[in-house]
């Protein structure tokens, strides 16, 4: 007759500890140690018998915790908020399922807020999700005058950088110096000699790092990066296109490679390419960087580094786990790997 009771009234409202507590015959601390602690408290809170019972009436009966009651037990509610530029950028889209995926399996939830690439913006975003007291954030939006990021840690807010980095803060990021350098090698082995860069927005560490690879491991090499031949530009299609119609138009001798620190931006420098009357991978080698799936499904297929963007996602929150947990929390840095195709070799 007890048993149906119980399971009268979890039709009418959900199972709660003492639900469980009073079919078993113990201490709803015992019941809430059972379920909620760390093995360790868990094994000595209850015989092994007794925590099996446990587990197995809180399963029967659809036993699931009350969030904000969690909450409050541990201090932690188990949210993880993630600032992007764009969720519609393919790269932050990526990496953004790495973290929900390694944040699922610390048992956490993890939302995410675009910032338009824009501090106020970021500003903004990040004050809606401290209101909704997430345990630790994840940018993936700095740049390198951010003077949030110092602000947010005389606050003592937990936080790690992911995709960008700046210095004095953990983040997880492509080695986008080394990036940069396999481009250089790479282009150098084929015999160019005149080379441009879209570089990208000069605000990131990922345009300024990728550049800076390439053109002092360029230089190293015994090669010249001509005047006008660097075009800081944004990150996607018209941004590519509008640098390579610049570097066009300046150019005293016709560079032989571009080298455009984003896929996208690597597409829009193709089409500005064909629309000059050059064929890609012919009169003119091009390469990308993060080898977005689009890369080698293009006509041509584009030359990329791959930036392994998934694990970035993964390794952002695991960078904030140890923040959390106040452990040592040195950035992480993943080796790119240069993938060659028909727009360079």
């Amino acid at each position: 007759m007890q048993e149906a009771s119980v399971n009268e009234s979890s039709r009418r409202r959900p199972v709660t500890i003492k639900d469980l507590a009073s079919e078993l015959g113990v201490h709803p601390s015992t019941v809430s140690r059972v379920l909620h602690s760390e093995a360790e408290v868990a094994r000595s809170a209850a015989s092994a018998e007794t925590a099996r019972k446990v587990r197995e009436l809180a399963r029967k009966l659809g036993y699931s915790p009350h969030p904000q009651a969690s909450g409050l037990r541990t201090g932690r509610t188990h949210l993880l908020g993630t600032i992007v530029p764009r969720l519609s950028d393919l790269v932050l889209a990526i990496m953004y399922e790495g973290v929900e995926e390694a944040a699922a399996e610390l048992k956490y939830s993890a939302f995410v807020m675009n910032s338009r690439d824009d501090m106020e913006e970021q500003r903004r975003k990040t004050e809606i999700m401290l209101a909704r007291r997430v345990d630790g954030l994840i940018f993936g939006d700095v740049h390198l005058d951010c003077p949030l990021m110092p602000e947010l840690a005389r606050r003592g807010v937990p936080f790690v950088l992911m995709n960008r980095r700046l210095r004095g803060f953990p983040s997880a990021t492509c080695d986008d110096v080394l990036g940069g350098q396999l481009v250089a090698d790479h282009l150098w082995d084929q015999g160019h000699r005149n080379v441009a860069v879209v570089a990208g927005e000069p605000y990131a560490s990922t345009a300024v790092d990728r550049t800076s690879g390439f053109v002092d491991r360029w230089r190293a090499l015994g090669g010249d990066i001509g005047q006008g031949a660097v075009v800081w530009s944004r990150f996607d299609t018209t941004g590519g296109r509008e640098a390579v119609a610049a570097i066009l138009r300046t150019a005293r001798v016709l560079p032989t490679a571009v080298f455009a620190v984003n896929d996208f931006a690597a597409i829009g420098a193709m089409g500005a390419l064909r629309s000059h009357g050059l064929t890609v991978g012919r009169d003119i080698a091009v390469v990308g960087f993060n080898d977005t799936p689009v890369a080698a499904q293009l006509p041509i297929p584009l030359s990329s580094v791959r930036s392994p963007m998934l694990e970035i996602g993964r390794a952002a929150v695991e960078l904030l786990r140890r923040v959390l947990n106040h452990e040592p929390a040195e950035s992480i840095r993943l080796k790119p790997v240069l993938q060659v195709r028909e727009s360079s070799a």
